[in-house]
């Protein structure tokens, strides 16, 4: 029989049926609509959140891969539906994660300037403490085919705390130890991924797990309770499990959350099974 005292505690998600739930609990993957999903958690139950929203960019448009000529659309969940449309379901889904927010935690959102202005205007209603603004600089940015703008080769990745009153973690110490021994800046520059984060598939927002890292690394504290309400290709979860957090994750797609399982066992091996179980800290 196994001693109560030694099991892992339940992730706020135990109540639904995941897609996918890792041997000693500690991952989570839920399948269905993020905003229904999140109304069914606990509330305070979330330590740090990131969030990759759609950018509603699919509306028929063509951009550069690989050196050619190719269309934007990345399916029916990017589409714009209208700008007050496309700003309501960013105060919904913002909303939903405020409620199951610690008092103290945090939430990170990327974009571009075709969602962020809504997404920061959003946040600013509900009443988010706005910390930093980060500027994520590409490298390797695809070229402009029109030759009639900049090259597009950045995104904006805004960090905000529940409240006013939230007393936020942030690992200056380490960022600084990261950079150097400078204080770090809010301009990152880091490539996008490359083809070894896309060996067990793709997905066309993918972000890169050094990004990822860096992010819970400064403003998650050990074994927190970490969420990703689009999940898409599972970089979140990946860099959650890397760090030793727990993870829950929210799809639409069955595809991209089968995707996510296989990145994090490549991680992480025993979380399908074989080993003892890890005690699952969840922080205040």
């Amino acid at each position: 029989m196994t001693d109560p005292a030694k099991a892992p505690s339940p992730l706020p998600g135990d109540a639904l049926v995941p897609r996918w739930k890792a041997a000693d609990g500690s991952v989570q993957l839920l399948h269905g609509d993020s905003i229904e999903l999140l109304a069914r958690l606990p509330a305070e139950s979330v330590d740090t959140i990131f969030a990759d929203p759609p950018y509603f960019l699919s509306n028929g448009g063509m951009t550069c891969k690989n050196g050619k000529r190719a269309s934007v659309d990345k399916g029916k969940w990017d589409r714009s539906q209208g700008i007050e449309e496309n700003h309501e379901f960013n105060r919904r889904w913002l909303a939903a994660c405020k409620r199951v927010l610690r008092p103290n935690g945090t939430i990170w959102v990327s974009g571009t300037s075709h969602v962020i202005y809504s997404v920061g205007f959003a946040m600013q209603q509900l009443d988010f403490k706005q910390l930093n603004e980060i500027v994520w600089e590409k490298p390797n940015p695809p070229p402009n085919l029109s030759c009639r703008y900049f090259t597009h080769a950045t995104e904006s990745i805004l960090w905000a705390a529940r409240d006013r009153k939230s007393k936020h973690f942030f690992a200056y110490d380490q960022m600084r130890s990261d950079n150097g021994g400078k204080q770090m800046k809010s301009v990152w520059r880091m490539t996008a991924p490359g083809k070894a984060e896309k060996t067990h598939g793709r997905h066309p927002t993918q972000k890169p797990l050094s990004l990822l890292e860096r992010i819970l690394v400064a403003s998650s504290r050990p074994g927190a309770v970490i969420l990703d309400p689009f999940n898409g290709s599972g970089t979140t979860g990946v860099a959650a499990v890397r760090l030793g957090h727990n993870y829950i994750g929210i799809d639409l797609s069955d595809e991209y959350l089968d995707l996510t399982k296989r990145r994090i066992l490549a991680e992480k091996p025993s979380l399908d099974g074989g080993r003892p179980a890890l005690r699952v800290v969840h922080v205040a």
